[in-house]
C-alpha cells in the first residue's frame, strides 16, 4: 500500500515537539530530536514550503475576551444551492470558527462562539437567511474539557 506521507520520522518528531509548544526554540527542539539548530530550521522551512506546516498561530483564550458561549450547529442544505456556495458565506461570519462538510442527515457541522445565548440566536438567524440553508440543529457546549489537542505523530 502506497501512502502520501511527506515527512520522515525526524520530521514527525519535530512536528510533535513544535505541536506541543510552537514557541520552542529550534535549539531546544534540536536537542530533543538529535539535530543541530540549523538542521531543525532547514527542516521546518522545507515543511512550510511543502505545506506540511500550514502556519504558526496565536491561540487566544476565548473566555478572556468574552466569548463564553460555544455551540455546534448542524446545517442542512436544501438542495437548491450547492454546498460550495454556502460555505463561503459561513466563513465570512466571525462567530463561525470551524466548518466541516459531513456525511449523514446534515451537510455541515459548524463550531460557533458568541458572548451569550442571545448571540447564538442572532447567528442562527443569519445562517438560516443564507440561500441554500434548509435547517439547523444546535448543540450547546456546557463545558470544554480540552480542544486544540496537537497531532501526536510519534508515540
Amino acid at each position: 500500500m502506497q501512502t502520501n506521507l511527506q515527512i520522515d520520522d525526524v520530521d514527525a518528531r519535530i512536528l510533535t515537539a513544535l505541536g506541543a509548544d510552537s514557541r520552542r526554540s529550534y535549539a531546544d527542539v534540536g536537542v530533543e530530536v538529535g539535530l543541530s539548530t540549523a538542521a531543525v530550521h532547514e527542516r521546518v522551512k522545507k515543511m512550510l514550503e511543502r505545506g506540511v506546516i500550514e502556519r504558526f498561530a496565536l491561540r487566544i483564550a476565548p473566555e478572556k475576551v468574552g466569548l463564553l458561549f460555544t455551540a455546534f450547529v448542524a446545517i442542512r442544505n436544501d438542495g437548491g444551492v450547492h454546498c460550495r456556495e454556502v460555505a463561503p458565506r459561513l466563513r465570512a461570519m466571525p462567530e463561525v470558527l470551524e466548518l466541516h462538510s459531513v456525511a449523514g442527515e446534515y451537510d455541515f457541522l459548524a463550531k460557533i462562539r458568541t458572548t451569550h445565548a442571545r448571540g447564538l440566536e442572532e447567528v442562527l438567524y443569519q445562517i438560516k437567511a443564507i440561500a441554500g440553508v434548509a435547517r439547523t440543529t444546535s448543540t450547546v457546549v456546557l463545558n470544554t474539557e480540552f480542544e486544540d489537542q496537537p497531532l501526536r505523530l510519534v508515540p
